[in-house]
């Protein structure tokens, strides 16, 4: 036991001789809970996850004998959990609309029976070591979970229950150490939140993420285990276009981490994800799905700690072999509240006052991301796609341009994009992605060889078109020839017919990566007999008035992903759509004998 020595803010000086670094106090009459950050001699400075209002020196502090930790088993699915992963739902019975300051609750539910089948390969006597599946349990309709050993659990099986129902109180298994002591095993298990969790080794990912989306999916993928950022400014649709990833991508579990942003946009959230269907299988998406809400009205240090506990439970659903998405919105409250703490601590501050460690941080964080060889021999990947709040649209401040130098898929939002209605606001010329070149093999064996040529061609067309598109502002479009002018014209075909994708539209709110490459290889195609015309001497105006450029913007509306023959029967009557054009311009007609002589007549 230990004393209040000092308050400042969330940082709390204690004294108290035995605690360590890292790990967690309860402090003053209330038990606030916090955590060790350094030490002096007999004194330690604790950084707490709640408000200190009212607390006062002189009173108790203890030392809880563990670091912050999150508890992993059965019942996270589907849970909603503040920043160090307390279960609001039932933080809200104890406690009524707002958090009582102090409140203890277990982070999963006690009293559940979870109907638990063991391994069958696990036998009284046989060796055990971390990661080893012990059984499972069917937690949601949608995923099987799978009871592990903890990682640093090593030994003989002495005992295994049986098939039956337990609570995570029960004991099911025994496990004999080669210390000699006897570990006993529940369905559930704790693990320090800033400690990345072991794996055999990491693999080379080699599946995109299929989100659904056109701008990510064809022009900037995502691979399985890889790290994404989404940098955007304050109406840019950054918020939305995580929602869409989250109920669309092909990961098998879901992890939303609301770090820091506003309460209104929280709750927005929080209402409307467990309203959403799982497009795959038609069940509730939250049986797949859990989040962790921490919004900016929340203790400051809460938001630090609530990106660990994201991540630290996305490793855990890694570990049963499940491929994993964890969306962070957003990193920049994360920093916030690094510089806010390590202004309390005295840390000599860098560019814009964040603290000179933000960007090893930053990489340690997006460095937990990746696709794994598991400690039971499966393959199991996590997925970081972090969102970036630049102030003023800014991406040159320091969280961003560190973000940028870590991430290999950077989708960039634009607020010009956004006020022009063009959603997803993903521009094209200043995002990337270093997955192309991996993503171009799972295109060429499942889709199209064509997709990486096809996707550079768009690319370059769409540059074009943006160096043009100056020349116009400036000039006038009547200053353009009928290629730049075709040029102009392909291009806003591809953002209108193919870029721009609606939420709420049910036909295009998700398309398949064959809809996706048929409408690229279609526009492309249109974009080539046009140039073709022009070339022959055929105006763009002619070309610009077809009955199928306007045809062709409609078509993501008109077919769904289920509808692909319908699709590819329009497209495969694009070249009779040219065919008047092109005999007219290839083959123009011979002048009439009216026409000759009057020519003739006018001569002489």
């Amino acid at each position: 036991m230990g004393i209040i020595l000092e308050v400042n803010g969330p940082l709390v000086k204690l004294e108290l001789p035995q605690t360590v670094i890292g790990e967690q106090v309860r402090v003053g009459r209330i038990g606030l809970i916090g955590e060790v950050i350094s030490r002096d001699g007999n004194t330690a400075l604790a950084q707490l996850y709640e408000d200190t209002a009212g607390l006062c020196p002189g009173e108790e502090a203890e030392g809880l004998g563990w670091p912050l930790s999150v508890e992993l088993g059965p019942g996270l699915l589907g849970a909603i959990f503040d920043g160090v992963q307390r279960p609001l739902q039932a933080v809200r019975e104890k406690s009524g609309d707002r958090i009582a300051r102090g409140v203890s609750v277990p982070a999963l539910p006690r009293d559940t029976r979870w109907h638990f089948v063991p391994n069958p390969e696990r036998r009284a006597g046989s060796a055990l070591v971390g990661g080893d599946v012990l059984g499972t349990v069917q937690e949601t309709e949608s995923i099987q979970h799978r009871i592990l050993v903890p990682p640093l659990i090593h030994g003989e099986l002495l005992e295994l229950a049986p098939e039956g129902d337990h609570t995570l109180k029960d004991v099911i298994a025994r496990v004999k150490q080669a210390d000699g002591r006897i570990e006993k095993l529940h369905l559930f298990h704790r693990w320090p939140v800033r400690t990345p969790r072991p794996y055999k080794q990491r693999d080379h990912a080699v599946a995109p993420l299929i989100t659904g989306q056109r701008i990510l999916d064809t022009f900037f993928p995502l691979l399985k285990g890889g790290k994404a950022a989404i940098p955007g400014p304050f109406g840019a649709g950054k918020t939305m276009l995580q929602q869409q990833i989250v109920r669309w991508c092909n990961a098998e579990i879901v992890i939303f981490v609301g770090c820091g942003e506003r309460g209104n946009e929280l709750t927005d959230v929080l209402e409307f994800m467990p309203k959403l269907k799982d497009p795959h299988t038609g069940r509730p998406l939250m049986q797949r799905t859990l989040m962790v809400a921490n919004s900016s009205n929340m203790p400051v240090v809460a938001r630090e700690a609530s990106i660990y506990v994201g991540i630290t439970l996305a490793e855990y659903f890694r570990d049963q072999g499940y491929d994993v998405v964890m969306v962070a919105d957003s990193t920049s409250r994360w920093a916030e509240a690094l510089r806010e703490v390590s202004g309390r601590l005295g840390h000599m501050p860098v560019e814009e006052g964040y603290p000179a460690y933000l960007g090893s941080r930053l990489a340690a964080f997006y460095e937990r991301a990746g696709r794994v060889k598991t400690l039971a021999g499966e393959h199991g990947s996590v997925t970081l796609i972090g969102s970036v709040s630049p102030p003023g649209g800014d991406f040159s401040e320091p969280v961003t341009s560190h973000t940028k130098e870590i991430v290999q898929t950077f989708w960039a939002l634009s607020k010009e994009l956004a006020d022009a209605r063009h959603y997803p606001a993903v521009d094209w010329l200043e995002s990337f992605s270093g997955y192309v070149g991996s993503a171009a093999k799972w295109w060429a064996e499942n889709i199209d060889s064509k997709w990486e040529s096809a996707r550079a061609e768009a690319l370059d067309l769409l540059g074009a078109s943006e160096e043009l598109q100056r020349v116009v502002n400036l000039v006038g479009v009547e200053a353009l020839s009928s290629e730049q002018r075709w040029t102009l014209e392909s291009a806003d075909l591809i953002k209108e017919g193919l870029l721009q994708q609606s939420a709420i539209d049910d036909a295009d709110s998700f398309a398949t990566p064959e809809k996706q490459f048929a409408l690229l290889a279609a526009f492309l195609e249109i974009n080539h007999l046009g140039m073709k015309l022009v070339k022959l001497g055929a105006p763009a105006r002619r070309l610009i008035q077809m009955p199928l450029m306007a045809q062709a913007r409609r078509w993501k509306n008109q077919h769904p992903s289920d509808d692909i023959a319908g699709l590819k029967a329009k497209i495969a009557a694009i070249p009779d759509a040219f065919e008047p054009l092109l005999q007219e311009y290839t083959h123009p007609a011979a002048p009439s004998i009216t026409g000759a002589a009057a020519t003739g007549a006018s001569t002489s």
